[in-house]
């Protein structure tokens, strides 16, 4: 089982191929819509890594992708910018099903 890239930028791609996984650079929406299409019918791939800027793209269809896959599993990863607001989303979703704020 292997993982996989998505990337919008070139250098999330080389760190990331330096540490031997392969991935592909996409820029626009059909095109990366595309790609993860084809990967995701890729047997070998157990994991497809995702930048922020590419899945918020398409937000709604990687949330139903994520609900409704069960591989490969599909994880955003933030881009050497850092922009992300993956804590902020767990926060919320503890919150909520807690009922506390934390």
């Amino acid at each position: 089982m292997k993982f996989f890239l998505i990337s919008d930028n070139d250098d999330t791609y080389m760190g990331l191929r330096l540490a031997g996984i392969e991935g592909q650079v996409v820029h626009e929406r059909l095109e990366f819509l595309s790609l993860l299409e084809e990967k995701m019918k890729d047997e070998d791939i157990a994991v497809i890594l995702i930048t922020t800027k590419l899945i918020e793209l398409c937000p709604d269809i990687i949330s139903e992708l994520k609900l409704r896959q069960l591989r490969p599993l599909i994880t955003e990863i933030p881009d050497r910018h850092g922009h992300s607001k993956i804590g902020e989303a767990i926060d919320s979703y503890v919150s909520e099903a807690i009922g506390i704020q934390i």
